[in-house]
């Protein structure tokens, strides 16, 4: 399954650059992305790279996810896909 970083995880002033926002395709609703949570997530850079994360809850309304990574995520990483086992 793949989906897409949207954002970090933070308010107005505080950015958590660990925890990332993330759709997946064809999860539309609160029920569907509850299914998901506890699965790892895989972040390849461009240099072959891998960072791996856990779903740990759903965000939102629309089946959005929040993801924390090992470490922190790079600000290149906001559009780019990833891989969940």
């Amino acid at each position: 399954m793949e989906g897409t970083i949207v954002h970090f995880r933070g308010s107005k002033r505080v950015k958590r650059s660990n925890q990332m926002v993330v759709q997946v395709s064809g999860v539309d609703s609160k029920d569907k992305a509850s299914q998901l949570v506890g699965r790892k997530v895989l972040w390849k850079t461009s240099a072959g790279k891998q960072l791996t994360g856990q779903i740990t809850n759903i965000h939102g309304n629309t089946g959005a996810l929040r993801v924390r990574f090992d470490t922190g995520m790079p600000g290149q990483s906001i559009g780019s896909k990833v891989v969940i086992e």
